[in-house]
């Protein structure tokens, strides 16, 4: 469970509502089921148009990742790759086909089946990086669905309002036109919420979530040529260790 993702939800919405409760204003007012068709379904409708629609339905599947992921352990990536080194080091490469068993992260296994089998340096980058790219193109897509979804929203809740004001000048009443000058105007409240606190903020996760994959991947690509290669183990640690930031080499240290 993503913590950080979980509270900022929740006090996203808790401190709308409480400042609606604070401010004296009653729920009721705030609820217009019209209007939260408009701005929900156009968004989904206009996010059709731009995507197909199994891209669209995988959509929900990575909000669940937004508050259920696990970053990639990068310490414990490197630990493996070391140790996986220092076996090729001292018995050669084909003893890597032993320690299959024990490897978990199915990237880091197929580098070493490669290497196992004798490919060449070469054809077993270019495999590991079309890789990379596959991963980095699946969530591009996912995340560009958020961010046309965060777009649309303020678009259509905006149309929504010109929609109500229309409605209302068209059947002009002194008694109720403050009742719907509301009305109208939640729409447009309706797009700034479901925006700025799903769509916009899912987006962001998600390319961090993102950039956090790749670099494991980057890490491990780097391990396994450096094995493959025949690097001292110690000098493979010392490159792999560039890229933790000062405060877990640290802690590596310490261990």
């Amino acid at each position: 469970m993503d913590i950080a993702s979980l509270v900022g939800f929740l006090a996203a919405f808790g401190l709308i509502f409480a400042s609606i409760i604070v401010g004296g204003g009653e729920m009721t007012s705030f609820i217009d089921v019209p209007s939260g068709l408009v701005v929900v379904g156009g968004a989904l409708a206009a996010g059709l148009i731009c995507f197909p629609l199994k891209t669209i339905l995988g959509a929900p599947m990575a909000a669940k990742v937004v508050f259920l992921n696990k970053l990639p352990d990068v310490p414990k990536i490197i630990e493996t790759l070391v140790s996986l080194a220092e076996t090729a080091r001292r018995d050669g490469l084909l003893a890597l086909e032993g320690r299959m068993d024990e490897i978990d992260d199915p990237v880091i296994k197929i580098g070493i089946q490669m290497a196992v089998d004798g490919s060449r340096p070469e054809v077993l980058e270019d495999i590991l990086r079309t890789e990379v790219d596959a991963v980095a193109t699946r969530h591009s897509e996912t995340k560009s669905v958020y961010d046309q979804l965060g777009r649309f929203a303020p678009a259509y809740g905006m149309i929504g309002t010109l929609m109500g004001l229309i409605m209302m000048l068209s059947n002009m009443d002194p008694d109720t036109i403050g009742a719907g000058m509301a009305v109208a105007l939640i729409t447009t409240l309706y797009g700034a919420i479901v925006s700025n606190t799903c769509f916009l903020p899912f987006a962001e996760k998600l390319n961090f979530l993102n950039k956090q994959e790749l670099l494991s991947l980057e890490i491990i690509i780097r391990g396994i040529m450096a094995i493959q290669s025949g690097e001292n183990p110690r000098v493979i640690e010392q490159k792999l260790n560039t890229f933790l930031s000062p405060k877990q080499r640290a802690q590596k240290e310490v261990a």
